[in-house]
Parts: C-alpha cells; sequence; structure tokens
C-alpha cells in the first residue's frame, strides 16, 4: 500500500513539524534521517543492524543499480525489499545526481542527458521517462522525478532556464508515472534565488505530487546560504505532504533544517566518515586514527547505547581501523547511524516541547564549543 503521511503538530517559534507514517503496520514517525544504501546496501550493514539501530526509510540509487545488476533483475527477483531483505519502507532518487556529476554541460539537453557509463565507458542517455521507469522496476515506495542539479554558484539566467528544464521533466516523469503502490517526488530547484525556488515550488504544487522534495543543496555553498535556499522552498509547500532535503547530513544542518520545515534528510556521511575512522559524539566528531586512542579503553561516545558503544573501545576499534578490518568501519557505521538517528528523536521529543531552538543552541556549544561560526 502506498505509504501516506500524517502532520501531527507545528511548532510555534519556527517551521518544525511533527508528523508520522504506517508501512507494513508499523508507525514511522519524523521528521527522520535516511542512511544510503546505494548498491541496495548500507555499506558494511545488514537490513537485520539497521532496524536493531532503529532506522525506517532508506535509500537505494537509481543510477547505480540501473547499471549493476540491472533494473530487470530487481524486478524479477520481486522488487527491491525481497532482493535486499528489508521490509521497511525504501526511497530511490532518480539517478540525477549522478548523471550530472559525469556528464559534461553540452550533453545536457531538454531532452534528457547523455553521459559515460563510469563502469565500462559505454555512452548512456536517461530521459525523465527512463528515470521513473526503472524506479517503478525497482519496486522503492518513495520515487524521485528527474532533475537538474546544478552546482554552486550559478547566475540567475541559467538558473531560470534550469527550472524550466526541471519543471518540464517533472511533468514527463508524472505523465508516464503509473504504480498505485508508490509516492511521486517533485524537486525544488532554483539556487540561491527565492524568486526562482517560488516559481518551482508553486508550479510543482499545481501538479500535484504526493511529496516534495529540496534539490540543489550541498553543491559547494556555505551553510547560511544552503539554509536560505531550503526556506526558500519549504514556505511554498503544501503542509500535509512530505518535504525531503536531499544529501544533508552534517548534525547542525539536520537541526537547523528541521527548524525551516525539512521531515527527510539523507547522506552519506555517517558511513564515509566511519570508513576513514571517524565518529559523532555529544562533544564533535572525533579521528579515532588519532595516537591518542591508542590506550584508550572507553566507548566512543559514553551517552550512546548502540551495539558498538556497548561492547567496544576506542582502543580496540582503533586497532581495527589502523589493520585495515572491515569490522572496524562496521563498527563505527553503528555508532554513526545510531548517533544520527538518535538526534532525529531528540529533535521530535524538542519539537513536542517546542523547545528545539534551545536544543540547537546547547547541542552546539557541546558539540563545537563557544564562539561556533556558521561556515
Amino acid at each position: 500500500m502506498k505509504l501516506e503521511y500524517k502532520l501531527i503538530q507545528k511548532s510555534k517559534k519556527n517551521m518544525a513539524r511533527l508528523g508520522e507514517f504506517t508501512y507494513n503496520g508499523k508507525i514511522y514517525k519524523t521528521p527522520m534521517f535516511m542512511p544510503v544504501g546505494t548498491n541496495a546496501t548500507v555499506k558494511t550493514l545488514s537490513p537485520e543492524e539497521l532496524k536493531t539501530i532503529g532506522c525506517g526509510i532508506i535509500l537505494a540509487n537509481t543510477y547505480h543499480l540501473w547499471l549493476r545488476p540491472g533494473e530487470d533483475i530487481v524486478r524479477k527477483a520481486g522488487g527491491l525489499h525481497k532482493f535486499m531483505n528489508y521490509d521497511g519502507p525504501i526511497l530511490t532518487d532518480s539517478g540525477g545526481y549522478q548523471v550530472f556529476s559525469l556528464a559534461k554541460a553540452k550533453d545536457i539537453t531538454d531532452e534528457g542527458v547523455k553521459f559515460k557509463n563510469h563502469e565500462n565507458g559505454d555512452m548512456l542517455f536517461l530521459t525523465p521517462e527512463k528515470s521513473i521507469q526503472i524506479q517503478m522496476d525497482l519496486g522503492s515506495d518513495l520515487v524521485m522525478s528527474f532533475d537538474e542539479c546544478v552546482k554552486w554558484p550559478s547566475t540567475h539566467e541559467y538558473l531560470e532556464k534550469s527550472i524550466e528544464r526541471t519543471l518540464n521533466w517533472a511533468k514527463r516523469g508524472k505523465e508516464v508515472f503509473t504504480s498505485q503502490d508508490q509516492m511521486l517526488f517533485g524537486i525544488v530547484q532554483g539556487g540561491e534565488y527565492e524568486d526562482l525556488r517560488k516559481k518551482c515550488a508553486e508550479e510543482l504544487v499545481k501538479m500535484n505530487f504526493d511529496g516534495y522534495s529540496v534539490g540543489g543543496t550541498s553543491v559547494g555553498e556555505d551553510k547560511q546560504t544552503m539554509y536560505k535556499m531550503v526556506k526558500y522552498s519549504t514556505k511554498y509547500l503544501p503542509e500535509d505532504k512530505l518535504r525531503y532535503l536531499m544529501g544533508v547530513g552534517d548534525p547542525i544542518d539536520l537541526i537547523e533544517n528541521v527548524m525551516r520545515g525539512i521531515d527527510l534528510f539523507d547522506c552519506v556521511s555517517p558511513t564515509r566518515l566511519a570508513r576513514h575512522g571517524h565518529a559523532y559524539t555529544k562533544y564533535g566528531k572525533i579521528n579515532l586514527k588519532n595516537s591518542k586512542y591508542k590506550e584508550d579503553f572507553t566507548a566512543v561516545d559514553e551517552n550512546c547505547h548502540c551495539y558498538a558503544c556497548q561492547n567496544y573501545t576506542k582502543a580496540y576499534i582503533r586497532h581495527l581501523i589502523t589493520a585495515d578490518e572491515t569490522f572496524g568501519a562496521r563498527l563505527l557505521s553503528i555508532h554513526n547511524i545510531a548517533f544520527l538517528t538518535n538526534l532525529m528523536q531528540q529533535i521530535r521529543e524538542h519539537i513536542e516541547n517546542d523547545t528545539l531552538e534551545e536544543f540547537r543552541d546547547e547541542f552546539i556549544l557541546n558539540y563545537y564549543g563557544e564562539g561556533y561560526e556558521y561556515k
């Protein structure tokens, strides 16, 4: 059955909101952080571990699964849920971000995007219709429209043309979207220009999507610019539908963008940082490769109740990381995802009590120290 979102409560001080949806008989609460499983797996972790951590929606990558193993293989397996043995909700991106990182400007046309397969060098062509068809074959629950992700900074003139392309692609994708069990999201673009964000959002709302994403962030801009981009988008979106900020996962950005009306977040950071020995803690990010942890027999974060922190020490995990043992990356991935999952739970509690701004200030003081400036 199609996932249905319900708005529960709004903050009186800012744009933060509490919501929930039911999936397979289980209630999931928003705001929520979603781990990224690019190749139908969150790197080093099993679906069972993700559920133990308390994860809800997880992501899979349309572009990568299109190339390998192919959407036809996943469809024959019974869809992503059966293929990867995950009975929770799954979101697929449109493939657009990877395409635009590989495509040259001249190869982006109103029809679609021509680019080179990064695996074997073959030339490929992706259209909005093809992106939607792949995602229907994959059988995810939340499907993203194909959009043009534009680098920052870009001129108002270019972005004005770009959002027309994004809107046209959204319309074309919606016309071929026939699934009754999936949600289709429109994606708001427009860079840092409020008039373009407003136009893009309002035109997408007229198309009546099941939910809306905010795109074009985390592309090189500073934090204050990102926050403007988000607010310029969410203020023109309907309150009764999910809002998803794509590719954002820094802890302070989760708090700040919840305050600007976002419900869903995703980012590769927690697992990528883990593979390089980095861990989130209440008092900031630490690098366990540092020699000072060689004889530190305490937990990574004594405030954390995850499997890694309850059973292993910094010294042991440092040994695993420096010895290039996969178990070290697994333990830190468990911890980092648990940290962000727990952070979202705290955010929800503070929305309920309307104390999120005070929580943000306390978090900044603990995590960054005095004198922190947004950069």
